[in-house]
């Protein structure tokens, strides 16, 4: 396909983006060109927008951002064999190489040669994105396709809580963002008995208690590790999924858990943590683990099957479904901590 398509553009080394007309992409033999029925927009972008430390050492500017979509595909390479025109899909954002060491033991969420959509290459904020065969997803029907453009940040929340089974347990949630609102409802539909969760912003405990959040609890008023150890009964919860990056946070979590409890993180410190190893973790015999990315692809039929179920309604973690180009007020709400998921109607503005 040929011609040019509207793209949200990172276009200088600098804070901003803006909305312009550039060519559509070509596609390789093993591509697929998709067009774009809903983008959502991620932490990443924000920081990508904002031009923080990160992006100024990872994004080469001219840029297209945004990872996160649905949408059909409109022209097939070569070689692809598994997809079709007309089908609706999404894409796993980590493109893996498939020979490292990595990817041939099964983890190709970490692949030694990873890129990542949005990042190392165009994205997704435009009408039309191209995208290797090898990590499409074929969508259900019945999952709407603002629902489906919030798969791969659903399957971070997911894999966070699925670290080990949460059926039957306490569990904390700090840190009431887009992905840990939606944790919350994960762990809820997987039998999660009792859910705090805690956060700085009144509107996002909000948002988590849509979700299934029992105990909402805001650090800047509320001592979380006494509110926790008095929720259950003096024991502490089974479970934390850090999901904020905060330090503070990552300290109460510790101090939350019950022995022999586990820590799953998520969220991403902008500096490094110091942590008593010997009385916080070793000495109560704690099981820690780091996320990142999705299982490729497990997650993403657990949460198609979620979806599809309305086992898990994200309804409520949606809080801004925009035109395209209303962009901008979405990122607003993003940089403010005034939203959950914004989704962007990128086809038909």
């Amino acid at each position: 396909m040929t011609g040019n398509m509207v793209a949200l553009v990172k276009e200088c080394p600098e804070p901003g983006a803006v909305l312009r007309e550039v060519p559509i992409p070509g596609i390789a033999d093993d591509e697929v060109l998709v067009k774009v029925d809903y983008a959502s927009i991620c932490g990443t972008d924000v920081h990508i927008y904002a031009w923080n430390t990160w992006a100024q050492n990872r994004i080469k500017t001219p840029h297209i951002m945004g990872h996160e979509f649905a949408g059909h595909i409109v022209e097939t390479g070569r070689s692809v064999r598994g997809f079709s025109e007309g089908d609706f899909v999404s894409s796993e954002t980590h493109i893996y190489c498939g020979h490292c060491y990595q990817c041939r033991i099964g983890h190709s969420e970490v692949c030694q040669n990873l890129q990542i959509l949005g990042v190392d290459r165009a994205g997704a904020f435009a009408e039309y994105v191209a995208v290797p065969e090898r990590v499409l997803w074929r969508n259900d029907d019945s999952v709407p396709a603002a629902w489906a453009s919030i798969q791969e940040p659903m399957g971070n929340a997911l894999d966070t809580v699925n670290s080990e089974s949460v059926a039957g347990k306490t569990v904390l949630v700090t840190g009431a963002g887009p992905i840990g609102i939606l944790a919350v409802g994960i762990a809820k539909a997987f039998g999660a008995t009792q859910l705090f969760a805690s956060d700085l912003s009144d509107y996002r405990l909000g948002l988590a208690t849509q979700l299934g959040a029992d105990v909402v609890l805001n650090p800047t008023r509320d001592d979380v590790v006494t509110k926790v150890l008095e929720g259950t009964q003096g024991v502490g919860v089974d479970v934390v999924l850090e999901m904020s990056g905060s330090e503070a946070a990552f300290h109460q979590g510790l101090q939350a858990l019950t022995p022999a409890g586990r820590m799953s993180m998520l969220g991403l410190p902008d500096r490094p943590v110091t942590v008593n190893m010997t009385d916080d973790v070793i000495f109560k015999e704690l099981r820690l683990y780091g996320v990142t990315g999705r299982k490729i692809f497990s997650t993403w039929q657990t949460v198609s099957r979620l979806l599809a179920s309305r086992l898990v309604d994200p309804t409520p973690a949606i809080t801004h479904n925009l035109k395209f180009e209303d962009w901008q007020q979405g990122m607003d709400a993003m940089v403010a901590g005034t939203s959950g998921k914004v989704v962007l109607q990128v086809s038909g503005r």
